[in-house]
């Protein structure tokens, strides 16, 4: 399961993996995912992602492929940070096998707390703004 919320106002998509995801499922998460993220771009605002992936279980290889070629679409259309909330060891490593391979570890920092997610990914913001 996955829900994805843009919140315009803060130019945030906010992204939730829930449980075993299929093949057919992630495909479907990024089609979507890059959709939402477009509205943003539309508007010449780059893209911050809150990705909790605290209830996500390991996906499959072709899962994990899909999700891949997703990240690296997602950098390609302007993705600029990504803050993840994980809870899962397991879940983490093969997160960090992917980001690794799709570049997406150098725009990505891993959370616990939901609230010092947020304050990072705002933090961009207020540098930016300010420079």
């Amino acid at each position: 399961m996955f829900r994805i919320r843009v919140d315009e106002a803060q130019a945030l998509v906010e992204l939730q993996l829930e449980g075993v995801i299929r093949e057919d499922e992630m495909r479907q998460f990024i089609a979507e995912s890059i959709a939402a993220s477009r509205t943003l771009t539309a508007q010449g605002r780059y893209i911050r992602v809150l990705s909790d992936m605290r209830l996500l279980k390991a996906a499959s290889p072709e899962a994990a492929e899909i999700l891949r070629q997703g990240q690296q679409t997602a950098i390609e259309a302007g993705m600029r940070r990504l803050a993840q909330l994980v809870d899962s060891e397991l879940t983490a490593l093969q997160l960090n096998r992917i980001a690794r391979a799709s570049g997406m570890y150098r725009m990505m920092r891993r959370f616990q707390d939901e609230q010092e997610a947020r304050r990072w990914l705002m933090l961009e913001e207020e540098q930016h703004d300010s420079a």
